[in-house]
């Protein structure tokens, strides 16, 4: 078997929630990614053209991580490149979510989603 052949890809990042529809709602809109499945307990993005999925599964009594990372409970976060950090940042507000504090620096804004879940906004030029 070829080494290519063992190679795993991200077919999709599933993010914990307690309602699945405001955070599809959310979502969506900051991607603009289609919602292509949608349930009570479920909901799944698309990209356009393909890609990675993201799907939002919702957890009973779920707790969301925390930011800074207190307590060891944000396992992981998004990393989302944008051409303009601040009207990404203003857009991302007026979809629901609110900055974290404290932010790391100036080239990166960490905000919050509805749910809970922190995923920073970063320049897209600086990522080559």
């Amino acid at each position: 078997m070829a080494e290519h052949d063992l190679t795993a890809r991200i077919a999709m990042v599933t993010l914990d929630c307690a309602e699945v529809a405001p955070s599809a709602d959310f979502w969506s809109a900051l991607l603009g990614w289609e919602v292509t499945a949608s349930s009570e307990d479920y909901a799944m993005l698309t990209a356009p053209g393909g890609g990675p999925a993201l799907g939002l599964g919702r957890v009973e009594d779920h707790q969301p991580p925390s930011w800074p990372d207190e307590g060891g409970r944000k396992q992981f976060h998004l990393d989302l490149a944008v051409d303009d950090l601040d009207a990404a940042v203003e857009r991302a507000v007026s979809l629901g979510a609110r900055l974290a504090d404290p932010q790391p620096g100036e080239t990166w804004r960490v905000l919050i989603d509805p749910a809970g879940h922190p995923f920073c906004l970063t320049d897209a030029a600086s990522w080559g």
